[in-house]
């Protein structure tokens, strides 16, 4: 727990436990479906191991997380009191996209957003076989401009170079990815399409 404010107001309370830095933003991580150390920490790469592990153990000792050790599997699972969080989290990330004004250039983050892109595909929709989108951003630095999704109609893997498969489609600003919540919306209709284009 973080330092006390010494309320009894039940928010108070709440926020001795959730405002700690990089806090809400594992269970974030949780809520959309990450269960091990290192799906973790893809999810929040600018956090030190050694915080999200102390943080993990923060949360699990509130009763927030339940880990669990299957020998060589461990995974962190959220209890009924962290699915509850869920709303909370949802309704920050609209409230957010309302009120916070434009991003800085220092948060655009193409290894965060193909991340949560990969989480959001809906494979119902993906093609039989293999599909590899190249995103090729021109408004990063050089050394982070190019990714790929791999996708098949069951799993989807992100990659920092190239996977040498035949490329279906590229998209080239980050920016209106990030601005619009691109990363949090499901590749439904668009995997759909037979041929991508190539924007820009």
């Amino acid at each position: 727990m973080g330092s006390s404010y010494h309320q009894f107001c039940p928010v108070a309370k709440a926020m001795e436990l959730l405002d700690e830095r990089w806090t809400l933003l594992i269970i974030r991580e949780l809520v959309t479906g990450s269960e091990h150390f290192n799906e973790l920490r893809r999810g929040v790469p600018r956090m030190s191991p050694t915080l999200l592990s102390k943080r993990l153990g923060q949360l699990v000792r509130a009763g927030v997380v339940a880990r669990h050790d299957d020998g060589k599997d461990v995974r962190y699972v959220l209890t009924q009191a962290g699915r509850e969080l869920r709303p909370v989290v949802e309704a920050l990330g609209v409230w957010g996209i309302r009120w916070i004004g434009e991003l800085g250039d220092e948060d655009l983050d193409p290894k965060l957003l193909l991340w949560d892109m990969h989480r959001n595909i809906d494979h119902d929709a993906v093609p039989a076989g293999r599909t590899v989108v190249q995103f090729r951003f021109s408004d990063v630095a050089v050394t982070t401009r190019d990714w790929w999704l791999v996708i098949t109609p069951d799993h989807a893997d992100v990659c920092d170079a190239d996977p040498g498969f035949p490329v279906a489609v590229a998209a080239v600003r980050i920016r209106p990815y990030t601005q619009t919540g691109g990363a949090s919306q499901p590749m439904t209709t668009t995997m759909r399409t037979p041929t991508w284009p190539t924007l820009g």
